[in-house]
């Protein structure tokens, strides 16, 4: 784990803006991981090799490499085009006795003269992310301050530099000693708070990463006034400030369907609703015979094509595709309503409990 569970960088902009998130989330299974999750992990990884060791090795495809890694180097040279400073990587930084069990883990942090820098790699591209008044990194600075083995960066500085290097950009930020610690003590405050029984709930763009939209009191309460408004109520004056709430609604449904779809798969039931397979799509049979076979049809049926194409749309063309060539394979498990004539798909749980009955 590379920050704790009370809040970390990552979750410091939510904790300060809505304390009472800390409760829910604890409540929360576990998120499953993404693919791009693994993916900024792995390259999260490969660049601490890279700059961590005399003799790297990483695994990370040559795509990534080239797309990703080589640019975010690149970059660094911005920061330090002479190649005059003293860093280390993924250093867990922590706030000691202040705020026992918080800590965090920078990706980078160094000194160049008298200014102190904390760097942190970005590799998704759909989501920019701003340097200045950064609560992650400002977060890595106040700890860094607390750590011991830490400190060596802080120890006279003149000025803070917090920088995000998200390939193809770069953002930097300059600030003081003094702001960071300004920042800490609202930290401070924002942690005590969340560990009141009634600690506040508030709605925000830091909502966006949160595990526990699917049960927030503050996130359903919103959803139900947005579905109960009549279109010919709406104020059209304020229908600007509606479509900044979309991003932030589109991603609580996003959210409610997975976790819904997790409780359903490992047995838990959610009234109303089940799990099936989703819509069949038709491919070739997995034998080379069957393309030769339609190319032939097409030919046949004077229709000239420059690659093989789809059995979709080869019937278009064809009218009619002769039989054995085409397969329907579902490309996974979704979740549908009891209404739905799709039959559920049996789980593990059911099946074993099935099993047990008849063994």
């Amino acid at each position: 784990m590379r920050h704790s569970k009370i809040v970390g960088g990552s979750t410091a902009k939510r904790v300060i803006n809505c304390p009472g998130s800390v409760a829910l989330v604890a409540e929360m299974p576990p998120q499953p991981s993404s693919s791009y999750a693994e993916e900024g992990t792995m390259l999260h990884d490969a660049i601490s090799e890279f700059l961590g060791t005399t003799g790297y090795r990483f695994t990370c495809s040559q795509d990534l490499i080239e797309d990703k890694l080589m640019p975010a180097l690149a970059l660094l040279d911005e920061v330090d085009p002479d190649k005059e400073m003293l860093y280390e990587v993924e250093t867990r930084v922590g706030f000691g006795d202040l705020l026992p069990g918080v800590f965090g883990s920078t990706d980078l942090m160094g000194r160049i003269g008298g200014k102190a820098i904390i760097l942190d790699w970005k590799f998704g591209a759909g989501v920019p992310v701003p340097a200045e008044e950064n609560e992650q990194l400002m977060f890595y600075a106040a700890a860094a301050m607390r750590t011991p083995d830490a400190k060596w960066v802080f120890d006279g500085a003149t000025e803070v530099e917090l920088i995000i290097i998200q390939p193809p950009a770069i953002k930097r930020w300059t600030t003081t000693i003094e702001r960071i610690k300004q920042f800490e003590q609202t930290l401070v405050k924002a942690v005590k708070i969340a560990q009141q029984p009634d600690a506040p709930l508030k709605h925000g763009d830091h909502c966006r990463w949160c595990a526990a939209k699917p049960v927030c009191p503050i996130m359903t309460g919103a959803v139900d006034r947005a579905v109960a408004l009549k279109i010919d109520k709406i104020d059209v004056d304020k229908l600007g400030a509606y479509l900044h709430n979309a991003d932030l609604l589109e991603s609580w449904i996003k959210d409610l369907r997975a976790l819904a779809e997790e409780m359903l798969k490992k047995g838990k039931p959610v009234a109303g609703w089940k799990v099936v397979p989703k819509r069949a799509t038709r491919s070739l049979v997995k034998d080379e015979d069957a393309k030769v076979v339609l190319l032939q049809h097409l030919k046949e049926s004077e229709v000239m094509v420059a690659k093989l194409i789809s059995p979709a749309a080869a019937e278009k063309l064809m009218k009619k595709l002769p039989d054995g060539l085409t397969v329907a394979i579902s490309s996974g498990n979704t979740i549908a309503p009891e209404s739905d004539p799709r039959p559920a798909v049996v789980q593990l749980g059911d099946l074993r409990a099935a099993l047990s009955k008849i063994m």
